[in-house]
């Protein structure tokens, strides 16, 4: 955690299992890709998206525990401001708005106005 960084859970825009365009991104190869949000740290503002973003990482290893050595590739967090919503209506990356429909806060498509599950 850096420093002056509060533990207060934020509300991101995106929620697990959401289907995201990379809009933004350290390597060019990441962006306007469209994948899938596998996990979610609402502390940190971080989003894990299925295919962008995978790092190399040295594993030692160790018997005791039966974990083999060697290069382990797996996906890390890019910062939830780099994604989008992908809106499957328009086929889009959009800005969603907050509805109130039968007594329920809903995420609403802000150019077609397609309700996103929840």
């Amino acid at each position: 955690m850096k420093k002056g960084q509060s533990k207060e859970k934020n509300n991101l825009h995106v929620k697990k299992y959401d289907k995201v365009v990379v809009i933004s991104g350290k390597a060019a190869k990441s962006e306007n890709k469209i994948g899938v949000v596998k996990d979610v740290d609402a502390i940190n503002n971080r989003v894990v998206v299925e295919g962008v973003n995978i790092v190399t990482k040295a594993v030692k290893p160790n018997p005791m525990a039966g974990i083999q050595g060697g290069l382990t590739k797996f996906e890390a967090s890019i910062d939830s401001s780099n994604v989008m919503l992908y809106c499957p209506a328009c086929e889009k990356p959009t800005r969603i708005k907050y509805e109130v429909k039968d007594g329920k806060k809903v995420r609403v498509c802000k150019k077609c106005g397609e309700q996103f599950e929840n």
